[in-house]
C-alpha cells in the first residue's frame, strides 16, 4: 500500500431521519442498519483499509462519539479518532483534518468518506479510489466520485460534467443541491449529470491552496494550531465557535476551477431514509423488509419493519409503511412520508412529555 495515501471518515452526523433507531446519543453510523453483522462505520472502515494503511485512517466525529468510535473500531490507534467540539458542517472538519495530516506527511493524498453510506461493489470502489489517488498525487486537482444515476431522485445532489480529461476523469461544470422532480428528470435525460456521493480525494497541498483562496478566514484560524501536539485540542476548542458553518461543497467545490469527477457505478446508496433501507434490504414473499423472526404479518405488503429484539409483533393490513419500535419510542408512518421524520423529531422535542424520549 502507498504510505502517502490517507483516509478521513466523517462520522459526526445525528441521522435524525432514522429516528427512533438513530438518536442523538447513538446515531445512525454506529448501527447495523441492514443486519450484516457490521455497523455502517465498521463497513466503511473495512472497505477503505483494503487500499489505505490502517495507521493512515482517521475518524473525525463529535467529541461525544469519540469513545463509541473507538469501541467500534478497536484496530485504529486511539489518536486517529478525532473529536470536534461542535458541529460546523463539513468545511471545518476538512480543513482541520487536512492540516493535521499535512503536519504528519506534507505529500499526503487524502480520501474523505461519509461513515454511513452503502457500497455494494467494493472492487469497483477500490479501483476508482486508486485511480483518484494516482491522479491527485500528480496534479493540482480536487476530485469527487460521481455515482451513475439510476432514477430522477430528489434526495441527492447532482454533479454536471463537461470536458473530458482522459478516459476516467471529467471536468466538473456545476453542482446542484437536491432538485425538484421535474429538474431531476431533465438531468437524467441529458446524460451529463451524476449523483454527488460526498466522496472526495485530493492532495493536501491542493486542498490547502483551495481553502486559502476561497475560505481565507477559516484558513487563518486553523493555520495557527500546533497539530499533533498536546496544545491541539485547546486550540481547536477555541477556533470552532468562531468559524463559519458551511459545507465543503458550498465553500470550496462550487467555486474552484480545478474540480474533476470520476463517474462510478458502485452499487451506492447514502441510506438516508428508511425507504432507502427498504430498497437495499432483503424482503420476504410479500415484499416486507423485516429483521426479526418474531413478527407475523397478515394482508401486509411493502413495509419496512424493525422491532426490538425479543419482542413479538403482529401487523395486519398495513401497506407501504415504516414500523420501527425501540425501547423508548415507536414510529409508524407511511413510507412516502419518510422525509418528514426530521420534522416529527423536532415536534417531539418541543412536546414537553416527549423530551425524555430524545
Amino acid at each position: 500500500m502507498n504510505k502517502n495515501n490517507y483516509c478521513v471518515i466523517m462520522a459526526g452526523g445525528i441521522g435524525s431521519r432514522f429516528w427512533p433507531m438513530s438518536t442523538q446519543k447513538f446515531p445512525k453510523q454506529f448501527h447495523d442498519i441492514l443486519g450484516t453483522g457490521r455497523t455502517m462505520i465498521q463497513q466503511t472502515f473495512d472497505r477503505i483499509k483494503q487500499t489505505v494503511p490502517i495507521e493512515n485512517i482517521f475518524v473525525i466525529t463529535n467529541t461525544e462519539y469519540a469513545e463509541l468510535s473507538h469501541q467500534q473500531l478497536p484496530e485504529l490507534p486511539i489518536e486517529n479518532i478525532v473529536g470536534e467540539p461542535m458541529m460546523k458542517n463539513t468545511a471545518a472538519c476538512n480543513i482541520y483534518m487536512v492540516n493535521k495530516i499535512a503536519d504528519l506527511n506534507p505529500d499526503a493524498n487524502v480520501i474523505v468518506l461519509p461513515a454511513d453510506h452503502l457500497i455494494l461493489k467494493e472492487n469497483a470502489f477500490i479501483e476508482k479510489v486508486n485511480q483518484a489517488f494516482d491522479f491527485a498525487s500528480k496534479n493540482d486537482v480536487l476530485i469527487t466520485l460521481g455515482i451513475t444515476p439510476t432514477r430522477p431522485d430528489t434526495g441527492y445532489g447532482y454533479i454536471q460534467f463537461s470536458e473530458k480529461q482522459d478516459s476516467d476523469f471529467f471536468k466538473v461544470k456545476t453542482f446542484t443541491e437536491k432538485p425538484n422532480l421535474e429538474i431531476a428528470k431533465s438531468f437524467i435525460e441529458t446524460g451529463d449529470f451524476l449523483w454527488n456521493a460526498g466522496i472526495f480525494i485530493w492532495n493536501v497541498k491542493s486542498i490547502q491552496k483551495a481553502f486559502a483562496e476561497y475560505l481565507p478566514e477559516m484558513t487563518q484560524e486553523f493555520v495557527s494550531c500546533e497539530y499533533n501536539s498536546y496544545r491541539e485540542i485547546v486550540c481547536i476548542e477555541t477556533i470552532y465557535p468562531k468559524v463559519e458553518k458551511i459545507s465543503i461543497d458550498n465553500g470550496i467545490l462550487e467555486k474552484a476551477k480545478n474540480v474533476y469527477v470520476i463517474p462510478a457505478d458502485l452499487g451506492w446508496s447514502d441510506l438516508g431514509t428508511w425507504t432507502s433501507v427498504y430498497e437495499n434490504s432483503e424482503k420476504n414473499e410479500d415484499n416486507n423488509s423485516i429483521d426479526s423472526k418474531t413478527v407475523l404479518t397478515y394482508n401486509s405488503k411493502n413495509n419496512v419493519v424493525r422491532i426490538k429484539k425479543g419482542k413479538a409483533a403482529i401487523i395486519d393490513g398495513l401497506e407501504d409503511y415504516i414500523v420501527v419500535d425501540t425501547e423508548k419510542a415507536l414510529l409508524i408512518c407511511p413510507r412516502n412520508n419518510d422525509q418528514l421524520i426530521k420534522n416529527y423529531v423536532l415536534d417531539l422535542k418541543n412536546f414537553k412529555k416527549g423530551e425524555k424520549y430524545m
